[in-house]
C-alpha cells in the first residue's frame, strides 16, 4: 500500500455491526475508504456497498481479500465465522480488526493465535472498544498514577434494555460479561483466576427462561476482586458504569451526567438506550487509531492473546452459570509475541 493513499479495507459482515462501520470508514473517520463488503446474504452486501464509491459486494471473503484494492480487513460478522476469515486475512498477512469475539471459544482462540504467533509479528486487534472510551481512559490514567493506592474491589454494572429474543442464559457472560472481562484485566493489569456466578431470582421482565440478572465475581492474580451486575432487561436504559476501590479513595465512571436539564420543576437527563449512543465515540476512535498503526505498519490495542483470555474466562464463567460454585480459569501460557502487559 502506498501509505498516502486511503487504506483499503474490506469489512467482512454487513449486518447492524458491519453497516455501520462502513458508515464510520466512508463518513467519519480518515485515511481509509471501504474497498469491499461481504456477507453470505448477497443482496445485503449489494445494498451495504451501493453507498460508497467503488465499493465492491461479496459473498465470499476470501474473494474479497484477494483482490489488489484491499490493505485490511475488519471482521465484523458473527462470532463462529471469524476463524475461518482470521486465518484468510494471516494467509494474505493483511492486518485486521476483529470484532469481540476473537472465537466463540478458547480453543479457537488458541488456535488463531498460534497462527498469528507462526507469522513472527501481530496482525489483529480485537474490537474492544471500551478501551477507547474517554471516561474509561481517564479511568485507567487515575488509577496508574497511584493517587488512589491500590486498588482493592472493582464494581461494575452492566444494563440493556431488553434482550434479543435469540438471547439465552451463557450469552449474558459470552456477549455481554465479555467487556467487564476484558475492561477488568485492562485497568487492573492483572489476568482472571476465578468466576462466580451467582443467581438471583429472574426479573419478571426477563423472557422465560432466561436467567436476568447475574452477578458475576472475578477474581485477579493481583488479589482484586471484581464484580459484574449483568441485567439485560431492566426496561428503562442502556448503561454501563464501573467504579474503583482503592485503599486511598475512589473513582466512578458512567454515570451519564454530561447534560442535566432544570425545568418545570424538575430536573434529570437521559439514559442512553443502547450501546451505538453510548459508545459512538469509543467506536470511531477505535477504528481511527486502528487505521493510524496500520498505515504506520504498526499493531496496537488489544491483542489476540487479549481475545483469547477473555475467552477462556467467559467460558469459566459459563461453567460457573450451569454448575454453580467457584470456576478456576485456564490459561495457556502467554507467548513472547504479546509482550507482558495485558
Amino acid at each position: 500500500m502506498n501509505r498516502r493513499e486511503p487504506l483499503g479495507i474490506a469489512v467482512i459482515g454487513a449486518g447492524r455491526m458491519g453497516a455501520d462501520h462502513v458508515r464510520r470508514i466512508d463518513r467519519v473517520i480518515s485515511g481509509a475508504r471501504v474497498a469491499a463488503v461481504v456477507d453470505l446474504d448477497g443482496p445485503r452486501a449489494e445494498a451495504v456497498a451501493a453507498g460508497v464509491d467503488g465499493c465492491t459486494a461479496h459473498t465470499d471473503a476470501a474473494e474479497a481479500m484477494e483482490s489488489a484494492d484491499v490493505d485490511a480487513v475488519l471482521i465484523a460478522s458473527s462470532g463462529p465465522a471469524h476463524e475461518e476469515a482470521l486465518l484468510t486475512a494471516f494467509a494474505h498477512d493483511l492486518p485486521v480488526l476483529c470484532e469481540k469475539p476473537l472465537t466463540p471459544d478458547a480453543a479457537s482462540a488458541l488456535r488463531v493465535m498460534e497462527a498469528e504467533q507462526a507469522l513472527g509479528h501481530r496482525r489483529v486487534q480485537v474490537g474492544f472498544m471500551r478501551r477507547y472510551d474517554t471516561e474509561y481512559v481517564r479511568l485507567k490514567a487515575l488509577l496508574g498514577t497511584g493517587q488512589l493506592g491500590r486498588p482493592l474491589m472493582l464494581h461494575n454494572r452492566h444494563r440493556n434494555v431488553a434482550s434479543p429474543p435469540f438471547f439465552t442464559s451463557s450469552m449474558l457472560i459470552s456477549d455481554s460479561v465479555a467487556h467487564e472481562v476484558d475492561v477488568t484485566r485492562w485497568l487492573l493489569g492483572h489476568e482472571i483466576t476465578a468466576v462466580t456466578v451467582l443467581r438471583p431470582a429472574p426479573s419478571s421482565g426477563a423472557p422465560e427462561g432466561l436467567r436476568d440478572p447475574q452477578f458475576v465475581v472475578l477474581e485477579t492474580d493481583g488479589g482484586v476482586l471484581s464484580d459484574v451486575e449483568i441485567f439485560v432487561n431492566c426496561g428503562f436504559g442502556y448503561q454501563v458504569q464501573a467504579e474503583a476501590v482503592c485503599e486511598h479513595g475512589t473513582a466512578r465512571i458512567g454515570d451519564g451526567h454530561q447534560l442535566v436539564t432544570s425545568m418545570a420543576g424538575r430536573w434529570g437527563g437521559t439514559i442512553a438506550q443502547d450501546w451505538t449512543e453510548r459508545f459512538a465515540q469509543a467506536y470511531d476512535d477505535e477504528v481511527q487509531a486502528w487505521v493510524d498503526a496500520t498505515r504506520r505498519g504498526e499493531v496496537t490495542g488489544p491483542s489476540t492473546w487479549d481475545g483469547y483470555a477473555a475467552a477462556a474466562v467467559c467460558e469459566a464463567g459459563v461453567r460457573a452459570l450451569e454448575q454453580g460454585g467457584r470456576v478456576e480459569v485456564e490459561l495457556a501460557e502467554r507467548p513472547a509475541l504479546y509482550g507482558a502487559e495485558v
